[in-house]
């Protein structure tokens, strides 16, 4: 089993209160969680280093221009200082590995999935006083720049390449055969960009059994987001039953039929089954 590895039970314990806490808070701030988000994954990411992280992010964003005008010249920016200078961008070997979900990660190595190198590309531009935010392509994750009528796109995993209308209608058509939608172009709450963060760790471990310790972290962190699927409850109970803590994964697969059973008894009655065979495993 390869690094990283998660934090001792101490550790974790505080990191997931810490992160809960600015879940829940008036104003999200996207570094701070997603730094949490690899403090839980990485147990050599001590404060130090989420410190250095957040310094890193201010010591980029001090290297862009002062105002340089409009949506197209901050996005402009950005490519010639975080691609074109730093070497910030993706490429395909990068969806095989954790690191690229993790961003004190993506801030060394400058390598990561299309979702974390836009967290970068926003936050460095949110310090710099940049109009920015998270556009959720379908399949592929980018940035805005600007009001809805003079938005301006650009590809962190391509370093920054300044899309067109026609570049976004191709990616969307490449994820979905479907045209682009108008409503794809809004703006993505940090909180559903951490989820989905989230939900590409889950993704990666789901691929890798004996990884089921990331797939659990990763489950764990995302029921403490304010609003989540009530299926990923029967997916910690799924994961506590796989990682042998039968008596725990049964009562949580029995909590989660009460939920069931008032909408879909049947699927209840299989929940409970699983839950009863859970039990039996310990005889």
């Amino acid at each position: 089993m390869r690094p990283p590895f998660p934090p001792p039970p101490e550790r974790s314990a505080e990191l997931r209160r810490r992160f809960a806490e600015e879940a829940r808070s008036e104003r999200p701030d996207l570094s701070t969680l997603c730094l949490l988000v690899g403090a839980q994954a990485d147990r050599a990411l001590d404060e130090t280093g989420v410190d250095a992280a957040q310094i890193e992010l201010d010591r980029l964003a001090g290297q862009l221009p002062f105002r340089p005008g409009g949506p197209r010249s901050w996005a402009v920016s950005l490519r010639e200082v975080l691609g074109d200078r730093c070497g910030f961008r993706g490429t395909p070997v990068d969806y095989m590995r954790l690191e690229s979900s993790l961003l004190h990660e993506v801030l060394r190595r400058r390598r990561g999935l299309p979702i974390l190198l836009s967290v970068v590309w926003m936050e460095v531009a949110r310090r710099a006083g940049a109009p920015v935010y998270g556009v959720a392509l379908p399949g592929h994750f980018v940035v805005g720049f600007g009001p809805p009528e003079e938005q301006v796109l650009a590809d962190p995993f391509d370093g920054g390449r300044v899309l067109s209308g026609g570049d976004a209608e191709l990616l969307v058509a490449g994820a979905t055969g479907t045209p682009l939608d108008p409503s794809m172009l809004s703006p993505a709450d940090p909180l559903n960009v951490v989820q989905r963060i989230l939900n590409n760790v889950r993704a990666w471990a789901a691929a890798r059994p004996e990884r089921s310790d990331v797939a659990l972290w990763a489950v764990e962190l995302s029921l403490l987001l304010p609003s989540h699927p009530a299926r990923l409850r029967y997916e910690r109970a799924q994961l506590l039953v796989q990682r042998g803590d039968f008596v725990q994964g049964a009562t949580e697969l029995d909590a989660y039929a009460e939920v069931v059973a008032a909408v879909d008894e049947p699927a209840a009655a299989r929940v409970r089954q699983q839950a009863h065979a859970a039990r039996a495993m310990l005889n």
